[in-house]
């Protein structure tokens, strides 16, 4: 790493929200006044850098200024105060089929927005199939743009960003949108671009990818900068701030209590990341408690790619009374069927001392799964329910 590839130096930007404004020349003459509006800072003074190499993320709720920030850095908008600095090639990818004209094929949206970031044609034509075989889209890569889903819109443009071999990357929020094989797709594209040295600034609500893709992390509220640091930290703070953790909700290592990993068993116990619905598997949760430790409660949280919360079971909640521990080993969680439908989810470890059982994740120790095709009838949604079909007078259909 020789330096900053992103230099944001007391950066504040406005917005003008209207109450009524005037839509032509005769109404402003008529109302004999300028239109009213109050003035909204999106960002006040921030100041962050980012290392060559590295992998930035901003976080923090609707409205905190995210994608502001990232617009600002793209030159997308301009800040009222304060400076950015950016070096080498930038490519983003900040909002869906950004860059895209729906009348145009994908093909010639491939060039179009090709053309935008840099590339020329004969660049293109280099990696024009490189592009369509990443996104997917051999079948439609010549049908307008206009008819595509929004996960085809995703991956088409997400390609193409990625592919004109920028230096700096900008992502909003976007990737969720794709289906499991193209999830890791764009982690494999990742690492590889982090190999080469490329650096990337990530805009998302999903914790679970920061922890697992940044270096540094930037949290914002209400557009000021609240704490930038290592990815680990940052996040721990976001999630003290918005579930309200304290010593007396939750067991963590000031407590003396980890889990350390959790791993997902087949039914032949053996370690694996993939399974069918439908198999029976089992979730171990490996601890270290360095005291002895009464009265804990151990969980699992289920959760989609695109951050929604399946189900968090507890031993609590089960009415399970874990005895008091000290030292080392593991807690299981065994499902006879696993109803995910097919899809890639994330598994994350919670803990919680005497009847608390929801706090926040202790997401340090998340496991990500693949859910393949099994023998449940359902081909929508994110589980089966299980169940069976009965027509009175003609038996059981399923």
């Amino acid at each position: 790493m020789s330096g900053f590839v992103v230099e944001v130096a007391d950066v504040s930007k406005r917005f003008r929200l209207y109450h009524e404004r005037n839509q032509s020349l005769k109404a402003s003459v008529m109302r004999g006044r300028r239109a009213r509006y109050d003035e909204f800072w999106a960002l006040r003074d921030v100041s962050i850098e980012v290392l060559e190499g590295t992998t930035f993320g901003l976080i923090g709720e609707n409205g905190s200024g995210k994608s502001t920030l990232l617009k600002c850095m793209a030159r997308i908008l301009r800040p009222d105060k304060g400076e950015i600095v950016t070096r080498g090639k930038i490519s983003a990818l900040l909002e869906l089929g950004a860059g895209f004209h729906p009348e145009l094929s994908g093909r010639e949206n491939v060039y179009l927005n090709g053309s935008i970031l840099g590339l020329s044609r004969r660049q293109l034509n280099t990696r024009f199939d490189e592009i369509v075989a990443f996104a997917g889209l051999e079948k439609f890569i010549d049908t307008p743009v206009k008819n595509y889903s929004s996960g085809m819109y995703v991956r088409l443009g997400f390609s193409v960003a990625i592919n004109v071999d920028p230096d700096l990357l900008l992502i909003d929020e976007v990737l969720a949108v794709g289906d499991a094989e193209f999830q890791r797709r764009c982690s494999d594209k990742f690492a590889e671009l982090r190999a080469k040295g490329k650096t990337i600034v990530i805009v998302t609500h999903s914790l679970q990818t920061v922890r697992e893709m940044c270096d540094q992390v930037a949290l914002l509220e209400h557009g000021v900068l609240r704490a930038v640091g290592p990815a680990k930290e940052v996040v721990d703070r976001y999630l003290g701030d918005v579930f309200g953790e304290d010593d007396s909700t939750r067991i963590d290592s000031a407590d003396g209590l980890n889990v350390e990993r959790i791993e997902m068993l087949n039914a032949s116990g053996l370690a694996v990341e993939s399974v069918r619905t439908g198999e029976p598997v089992v979730l171990r949760l490996h601890y270290a408690a360095e005291d002895t430790v009464d009265q804990p409660v151990f969980g699992v949280s289920v959760h989609s790619l695109d951050g929604i919360e399946i189900s968090r079971p507890t031993t609590n909640g089960a009415g399970v009374m874990v005895p008091p521990l000290h030292g080392e080993g593991s807690v299981d969680f065994g499902i006879d069927r696993l109803l995910l439908l097919p899809g890639t989810y994330d598994i994350t470890a919670t803990l919680g001392s005497g009847a608390i059982s929801n706090g926040p994740p202790d997401r340090d120790h998340a496991l990500r799964i693949t859910v393949e095709l099994g023998d449940a009838a359902e081909e929508h949604g994110l589980v089966s329910l299980g169940g069976h079909w009965e027509v009175a007078g003609n038996g059981r259909a399923r």
